[in-house]
């Protein structure tokens, strides 16, 4: 019985809220242990009955689960991949932090599992910014004894912002000054409860230089995995992502993709973005020669002409003809796209041809002092009719990480703000590729001015009805191959060619419309004041009578203030 089922199956019980990590009661114990034995005897076949046809298996089956590692820098996220796999990446890079992500398998209790590495979540982020989701259970590495940092924070960030399960690592209780309670405490605060305090975020202690707990991490995302209902055929359409790509002086262009569905095989004809090649051999993570890679097997590959950006889309063709013809399409776009001139969109041209209803803020400032001090200006602000959230808030400059969070943003318009700090020139060429609005302030009052316009302005203007006259009907003709004109005295401001008109009778709105002519005695005029006559004819309306009044107004936009 799956954990899954015996969840669905206690809560028609009448025992809601259930997870895989609760602690229960004897009572509840006993309980569970009928319902598996009961559930276990109704599925055994009787003994004497006939064999019935084996059904044919499902499709979809149970694939490793693919794992981001994250958290603040040297919390232990290199050390914990390294216990996992059993290398020692760490000491072969400079300083012993990650310098590029990389794509390992690791087997638990002949389970297996695929780790991705992303330093700095920036690859995290950026397979995202391209729609493609890499990544299917995340685990946070904290540590002990510093506890929540900045990084932390943004980690949380891109891992809400994906929406992928978590699990948080608490690294590091080896240490005499670990506090992992203090780390939950800190976590809790953010609003991740850990599962031992009721909450629903799960949340092990481990020590990746002693391998104490890790185990149980292993365990806990296998059974995440589980819950998740992750899955893949190897039968089915060809789904992989690339995850890392470098040029290799002996081996030529190569790629570090992950299969999420599917399979793929030596001698295929693939295409990622304007990178198109036959497969020409397939390495695992050892860097043995495998024939195929099917569902959630990370694997690289050789033979493509160019190497190809993280985060784009494997894609299967039948031929090199088809691949190549995708290709130069692909290029042509691109080539257009450059060669276009056509000026930067600016926040409000952007703005204003948003069709969400929704402002996504990034925001970064000097201290945590003046972070706070702005998003407190920001909780006064109200726009009925609009939604603000702040994606993400840290402290620094404004970085190509915070452009590519925003650029992932698909529900809202996305912009990016800094208060006392300026932009890193990288971030700043991809935020102008990417068409991201990036506003930098010294003052507070500015800022917040900036944000209550940028949110009026998703609304669209305010339309307003300004009356500008008002005119009564003495007389009127019906002239063949015009209609019916009406005669009239300007009683009020004044009536003007091309306005609408509202037309009353004894108090009654009969028409609304706009007047198609004007004329004074036999001249057309583009207006007439008050407390004189004219001729007017209104567009589509030939039923004006002697005293109607006609209401003369104008609309207008009114501009965000």
């Amino acid at each position: 019985m799956s954990t899954r089922d015996l969840i669905l199956a206690l809560e028609k019980l009448g025992m809601p809220g259930m997870s895989a990590f609760h602690m229960v009661s004897e009572e509840e114990a006993e309980v569970i242990r009928s319902l598996v034995l009961e559930r276990a005897e109704a599925q055994a076949p009787p003994a004497e009955a006939p064999a019935l046809p084996e059904k044919a298996p499902p499709k979809g089956k149970p694939r490793p689960p693919v794992v981001a590692v994250l958290g603040h820098i040297d919390h232990g996220k290199t050390t914990l991949l390294d216990r996992i796999r059993r290398t020692h990446v760490a000491s072969e890079e400079p300083g012993g932090i990650t310098q590029s992500i990389g794509a390992y398998q690791a087997q638990v209790d002949g389970k297996l599992i695929t780790f991705i590495d992303t330093p700095g979540h920036r690859a995290f982020t950026a397979m995202r910014a391209r729609g493609a989701k890499a990544t299917d259970i995340a685990v946070l590495v904290v540590a002990a004894d510093d506890g929540v940092m900045a990084q932390t924070l943004e980690a949380l960030d891109h891992i809400k912002a994906a929406g992928v399960p978590m699990i948080v690592a608490i690294n590091k209780i080896d240490k005499p000054e670990a506090k992992p309670e203090m780390v939950k405490q800190q976590l809790a605060n953010l609003g991740y409860v850990p599962e031992d305090w009721g909450g629903e975020t799960i949340m092990v202690p481990i020590s990746a230089l002693t391998g104490q707990g890790v185990d149980d991490l292993l365990e806990m995302i296998l059974l995440v995995a589980e819950l998740e209902g992750i899955s893949g055929d190897p039968e089915g359409e060809l789904e992989a992502i690339i995850i890392e790509s470098h040029l290799d002086p002996a081996k030529g262009p190569v790629a570090t993709a992950i299969v999420k569905n599917g399979t793929l095989r030596e001698r295929d004809v693939v295409v990622a973005g304007t990178a198109w090649g036959r497969i020409r051999a397939l390495l695992d993570h050892q860097g043995k020669r495998i024939p195929a890679a099917g569902p959630g097997t990370p694997v690289q590959i050789l033979g493509l002409s160019e190497v190809p950006p993280a985060g784009e889309k494997l894609e299967r063709l039948g031929s090199p003809k088809e691949a190549e013809e995708l290709v130069e399409k692909r290029r042509e776009e691109e080539r257009a796209k450059r060669l276009s001139v056509r000026p930067r969109p600016t926040l409000e041209e952007l703005l204003s041809a948003a069709q969400t209803k929704k402002l996504v803020l990034v925001l970064k400032a000097q201290t945590v002092g003046a972070l706070e001090a702005v998003k407190l200006e920001l909780n006064t602000i109200q726009a009925e009719g609009v939604e603000l959230e702040v994606l993400h808030a840290g402290v620094g400059q404004i970085t190509e990480s915070d452009v590519l969070l925003a650029a992932a943003e698909t529900q809202g318009q996305p912009l990016i703000l800094g208060f006392g700090v300026k932009i890193d020139p990288k971030a700043q060429r991809l935020a102008e590729q990417r068409g991201i609005p990036v506003r930098t302030y010294d003052i507070i009052y500015d800022l917040t001015l900036d944000v209550e316009r940028a949110m009026k302005r998703l609304l669209g203007p305010e339309i307003r009805e300004v009356k500008v006259g008002e005119a009564e009907v003495l007389k009127t003709f019906d002239i063949a191959g015009v209609g019916r004109v009406a005669g009239c005295a300007v009683r009020s401001g004044r009536v003007v060619r091309g306005a609408k008109v509202r037309v009353l009778r004894r108090g009654q709105e009969v028409f609304v419309g706009e007047i198609a002519s004007l004329k004074r005695f036999a001249e057309d005029v583009k207006e007439v004041r008050e407390g004189y006559e004219c001729g007017l004819r209104i567009r589509d309306f030939d039923d004006v009578r002697e005293g109607d009044v006609i209401e003369v107004y104008v609309v207008e936009e009114v501009p965000v203030q």
